[in-house]
């Protein structure tokens, strides 16, 4: 499923904003307002000694609010450093919190129904798998590794200009069986649990719906019986496609290291590694934790399970 960050390439944007008012605010203290400190006391001095000159030829001068005035005016930072110097400390915490900490993103199609719904308004965990460098998304830092049953935002491996959300499915090592719409983990069936069938409001149809236990791991999933297991002319070529084994049932692959096997929860109706293969661990972004906002359903806010 394709992810939409809110302002497009935000980080970018975010990072060339913050490099120019934080140019523009330290030319500003260091040097620019030194200027006009400079220039005031010349000012200052010539205005002094001009008012002590009528003074002493017996004029009287009521000079405090003239002065005050004129050096008001020559500190005043000009309209484009003031603001600037606003903007600067404000864009560079928005920066550091969403480049190292949380990012949010917008849910824009229904693969990952029903655990995230069209309009969802979600928390990225930044940290969790690790410190990277913003904009350049490079890991300087290990923590976590993703888990079965995580669900993780990762740069889409076919156009790292799109941010993909899916489930983790299989970790390096692994292989993972999906035959007849049923999962196997190394060799183990997942269970599932039947539940009430699912209404969707997008398409204006009832899916069937299940408890699906991953290795420990339990989230809910749907299948529409009407779709195939797989859609073999969807499959594309991959790195490692040789891992992968394909059939009208399903497909066998085994995840190579520094690598994750991604599915969607609504799983009839979601483009993922079954098609477009694995994703590396330099293309994650982080782990999706909390729906903080759904305009059309305000009772979706809550923690992403």
């Amino acid at each position: 499923m394709n992810l939409q960050v809110i302002l497009g390439n935000f980080a970018l944007i975010l990072f060339v904003l913050m490099l120019i008012t934080g140019v523009i605010w330290f030319l500003d203290v260091f040097y620019l307002a030194k200027q006009r400190r400079a220039a005031a006391d010349r000012a200052l001095a010539d205005y002094d000694a001009r008012n002590a000159k009528l003074t002493a030829d017996g004029i009287k001068v009521d000079n405090q609010g003239n002065r005050a005035a004129i050096e008001a005016a020559l500190l005043r930072q000009p309209t484009w450093i003031e603001y600037s110097g606003s903007f600067f400390p404000v864009i560079a915490l928005v920066f550091f919190l969403r480049s190292f900490l949380y990012e949010p993103f917008k849910i824009p199609s229904s693969s990952m129904v029903p655990t995230l719904l069209v309009g969802d308004l979600i928390l990225v965990n930044k940290f969790t798998y690790g410190i990277r460098l913003p904009v350049l998304n490079q890991k300087i830092v290990q923590i976590n590794n993703p888990q079965r049953g995580d669900v993780m935002v990762f740069k889409y491996p076919m156009d790292m200009s799109q941010d993909y959300i899916k489930r983790v499915i299989g970790v390096p090592g692994d292989k993972i069986t999906y035959e007849n719409k049923r999962l196997t983990v190394n060799g183990v069936e997942v269970k599932y649990t039947p539940l009430d069938d699912y209404l969707d409001d997008e398409h204006l149809q009832y899916n069937k719906q299940f408890q699906e236990n991953l290795t420990g791991v339990s989230h809910r999933i749907l299948n529409n019986e009407a779709a195939p297991t797989l859609s073999l002319d969807g499959v594309k070529k991959f790195p490692y496609s040789e891992n992968c084994t394909y059939k009208y049932e399903g497909f066998t692959c085994v995840v190579p290291q520094g690598n994750y096997f991604m599915m969607g929860d609504n799983r009839d109706n979601s483009a993922d590694s079954r098609y477009w293969g694995f994703v590396p661990d330099k293309n994650i972004v982080g782990k999706a934790f909390f729906v903080w906002m759904n305009l059309g359903n305000l009772r979706r806010i809550g923690s992403i399970h």
